[in-house]
């Protein structure tokens, strides 16, 4: 099926007389005939539903179909974006372990790389996403594990050269692990690049209504996980029966790892109620995405021709320093997310969101409503002024998140607060 057919009929298959939309399964529990079947269960989560800390029909119907639309063989839903960024690295990674990780990531995945997960004893190596293969190549050590960046990088808007930085990580040993939030499967499926686990925040574009928060890990069953640098993938799990996953799941046992292990101790397992959401926003996903693209592009070359506007970044444009890039891993669009630079810094910035009437200044992105932010004031304000720096934000950048509004309308908005500068 091509991915408008996926969005609407992956995931739920109904049979004759049931629903024909999935139903919203609002049980925590399920029930069992005889005290042998829960004990068979518990010693293999996989052969049934236990409990909804880590699995329920609803939120597995979503699962399914957004690991067929990112070309993966198995995905598990989070709380959060910032809950899938975790879980995807604390699979891999114990005290005294390394990853790397582009320095133009969105700011609380920094702070959460950086501060938290450094408390747990575990290093996060920032790097260039624009070195060369060499200085990266000097930037591994024998206990890193992992290479984890972001597709199109928030707000930076920076377009990840992911065939690069596949054949890095696949060349130590360890597996990438690519932030997809921004282009969505639409118009980026990293795993056909050679990624290996893609993640998104599912309370951006795939929800694109505002109304759910959530995450996504999608495992792409590619990555041979016995090359010796995981042995809690190859050795026995004392936490159940001294399973080993490698050779229980096979091409799954990273997703089935997380599942059983981090999701039963974690249990930020996203509610019934928001995976039937999140499905409705899944199934418009296509039409949106080319909506967005077409309006962002207008808006960008509307901001490029004003005298108030320092730069502009959008990958979409010709001059941007990604254009070529994005031509070849988003060809059909670059999402409807611009980031720009007005003249006069951080004071003009804040002129100019507060004179916006029809956008929304939200801490929130990718949604239906066009939005604003300025990210050193929100969402990196936690980063230092050289943590700005690396991750490409000045104190006049604007991040404005395009919506689905007539286009004369947001032009309009965007013009007259302008004119306040």
């Amino acid at each position: 099926m091509k991915i408008e057919t996926q969005c609407l009929h992956e995931g739920y298959h109904p049979k004759n007389t049931e629903p024909r939309v999935v139903p919203i399964v609002q049980s925590t529990t399920y029930v069992y005939d005889s005290t042998d079947d829960v004990a068979a269960v518990f010693d293999d989560p996989s052969k049934s539903l236990i409990y909804s800390r880590f699995e329920n029909p609803t939120v597995m119907a979503v699962e399914e179909k957004i690991a067929a639309l990112e070309g993966g063989i198995a995905a598990m839903c989070t709380s959060s974006g910032q809950a899938a960024s975790f879980l995807s690295i604390f699979n891999l990674c114990s005290a005294g372990d390394s990853f790397l990780s582009t320095s133009t990531i969105y700011g609380g995945t920094v702070n959460l790389f950086a501060v938290t997960m450094k408390k747990m004893g575990i290093e996060c190596i920032f790097v260039d996403a624009e070195a060369s293969e060499e200085e990266l190549r000097k930037a591994f050590r024998p206990n890193t594990k992992a290479v984890f960046t972001e597709t199109l990088a928030n707000p930076a808007l920076a377009v990840l050269d992911i065939e690069k930085f596949a054949k890095l990580a696949h060349e130590n040993g360890v597996p990438l692990i690519i932030d997809n939030t921004f282009p969505t499967p639409v118009l980026c499926r990293p795993i056909e690049y050679g990624a290996d686990i893609v993640i998104h925040s599912t309370t951006k574009y795939m929800d694109g209504h505002a109304v759910q928060v959530g995450g996504v890990i999608v495992d792409s069953g590619r990555f041979d996980w016995t090359n010796g640098k995981f042995p809690d993938f190859t050795e026995p799990d004392e936490s159940y029966h001294g399973l080993i996953y490698t050779e229980q799941y096979g091409k799954m046992a990273y997703i089935m790892k997380a599942r059983m292990q981090l999701m039963r101790d974690f249990g930020c397992y996203p509610a019934a109620n928001s995976a039937f959401l999140l499905n409705l926003g899944l199934e418009t996903l296509p039409v949106r995405m080319k909506q967005y693209c077409e309006n962002a592009m207008t808006v960008a070359r509307f901001l490029e021709q004003s005298d108030k506007v320092e730069s502009v970044n959008y990958p979409g444009l010709s001059g941007n320093p990604y254009y070529e890039r994005a031509k070849k891993y988003l060809p059909d669009g670059c999402s409807g997310v611009i980031s720009f630079v007005v003249k006069g810094g951080r004071s003009a910035a804040v002129r100019f969101m507060d004179s916006l009437n029809l956008a929304s200044n939200v801490v929130h992105v990718a949604d239906i409503r066009t939005c604003v932010l300025h990210p050193a004031s929100a969402t990196h304000r936690q980063l230092t002024d050289e943590q700005l720096v690396a991750a490409g934000i000045e104190g006049g950048m604007i991040r404005l998140s395009v919506g689905l509004e007539h286009i004369d309308d947001i032009l309009e908005d965007v013009k007259q607060a302008l004119e306040q500068i």
